[in-house]
């Protein structure tokens, strides 16, 4: 059996409301990673001794990052801009591409900003925050005069 479809009494209605629901916007989150890329996955973690963060950013080189500590927050952020040109006899094609990310952690009191490090190996930037020293210190008995 085949089914007719009836013909909208708002043809004007009905082409935009099927053009909403027919549209890429709807995959909004697919569009704007491939447009604007992503914020890269983040594994924070703590032991006894430090905080330690890693980032997954694959491709990327050591002097691409930028690490701030500032009142407590770490800041990490990469900027990467590229442009290719294509010439011939009949045309001049240009390609440019920017990729950008900042990520922003806030530290607890305890973290020694003084002694935080940083390494990439293997597409992961990994910082490591050590924990101030938390030894107790001994009871102080005051007289009142």
């Amino acid at each position: 059996m085949l089914a007719l479809r009836k013909k909208s009494e708002f043809p004007v209605w009905g082409d935009m409301l099927g053009n909403v629901f027919n549209n890429d916007w709807l995959n909004f989150p697919q569009n704007f990673k491939e447009q604007f890329g992503t914020f890269p996955a983040a594994n924070v973690k703590e032991s006894e001794k430090d905080f330690t963060i890693e980032l997954a950013v694959p491709g990327k080189n050591k002097d691409d990052f930028k690490i701030d500590l500032d009142e407590n927050i770490l800041t990490i952020s990469s900027e990467e801009k590229e442009t290719k040109e294509e010439k011939s006899e009949n045309y001049t094609r240009r390609e440019y591409s920017y990729q950008s990310f900042r990520r922003s952690f806030k530290l607890p009191e305890t973290a020694n900003e003084q002694e935080t490090a940083a390494n990439y190996t293997d597409g992961i930037l990994k910082i490591v925050i050590p924990k101030k020293d938390s030894k107790k210190q001994s009871i102080k008995s005051i007289s009142v005069s």
